[in-house]
């Protein structure tokens, strides 16, 4: 079942939650965040790799999310069913993509086996040395909130991203319908002062804009997006000169700093220095060898998003940058 919240509701709840509890002051540090859980390590999206990056020591699980057909926030980076790390009952890798996760029940997605990849594919040779977990099913977002709360993992953030594509808006759910049920969820487990909320369609950004604004807010963006104004709220960048400018446009008056995520390999040292000049922190993704990281740590990014954040936490315990307490 699933609840019905005012939108003037739950942004008054959600303003109540962020301004009595107080946000971990590891947030003015260097931002670790444990791509999909950390998924160099541990099958992405699964509450082992949740586990893994908690045992480890992050700032931050970053980690996607979609909604089930029976409306039911789910964490999963693909919108369809993804064959590379999907088996079915027989235990056998899905032939080709499944079908999408808006069109399936939260009880038909979770008969899936997401715990190994398919060593035998691409996916599967980027990241061999992932521990199998067999077992593993798409998790509830809720789900990962209790288990953060049952570790007394206080201090760990959530970067969420919303999956959806407006090339295709047949494969999710609405950007209305998923950003309610989201802050709907926030709003029950009390992690608003935690949560940053991200995505590549800023449609979703520009509505917690309006409906939660003490949320915090990241603009993803990749050479990709960046050319279709879709992606961007019907914004071009070439009406603002700069990509940072287009965020700054974009974001407009936020409550917390606002965060801009690009490809690390779209980004420059000089556009960091203007991101920053804006008031933007920046936090580049998917960051995995560590002469990248090194790079990147020297033009002062806030932060590196990463699928092996252990190479990152070796990077900053030998820069004597603080580290987040593993348990």
């Amino acid at each position: 079942m699933t609840r019905t919240l005012s939108l003037a509701g739950l942004a008054a709840t959600l303003l109540i939650t962020a301004c009595s509890t107080l946000a971990p002051a590891a947030r003015g540090d260097f931002d670790l965040q444990a791509h999909r859980g950390g998924r160099a390590l541990a099958p992405e999206n699964t509450l082992a790799a949740f586990d893994n990056a908690m045992d480890m020591g992050v700032t931050t699980l970053e980690l996607d999310i979609g909604l089930t057909a029976d409306g039911v926030v789910v964490i999963s980076h693909d919108t369809v069913l993804n064959p590379d790390h999907t088996r079915d009952a027989s235990g056998g890798f899905l032939p080709a993509k499944g079908p999408a996760i808006r069109a399936l029940t939260l009880a038909q997605v979770q008969r899936y086996d997401v715990g190994r990849i398919d060593p035998s594919t691409n996916y599967g040779r980027q990241f061999a040395r992932q521990l199998a977990r067999d077992g593993e099913r798409i998790p509830t977002l809720a789900a990962l909130f209790d288990r953060v709360r049952e570790r007394g993992a206080t201090q760990v953030r959530f970067n969420i991203e919303t999956k959806l594509d407006p090339g295709r808006p047949d494969e999710t759910a609405a950007p209305e319908t998923m950003v309610r049920a989201l802050l709907a969820e926030i709003d029950k487990a009390g992690m608003g002062p935690r949560v940053t909320v991200q995505s590549f369609d800023w449609r979703t950004l520009a509505l917690v804009g309006q409906w939660a604004p003490q949320l915090q807010r990241a603009y993803l963006t990749s050479s990709r997006t960046l050319q279709d104004p879709r992606w961007a709220g019907g914004l071009r960048r070439e009406d603002f000169g700069s990509t940072p400018q287009l965020v700054r446009a974009a974001a407009g008056r936020s409550d917390r700093p606002v965060i801009w995520s690009p490809a690390f390999n779209d980004l420059t040292a000089v556009q960091v220095q203007e991101a920053r000049s804006l008031g933007l922190q920046v936090l580049p993704w998917t960051v995995n060898q560590r002469a990248d990281m090194a790079r990147l740590m020297d033009w002062k990014v806030d932060g590196i998003i990463t699928d092996d954040p252990a190479v990152l936490r070796d990077l900053m315990r030998e820069r004597g940058i603080a580290l987040p307490a593993g348990r």
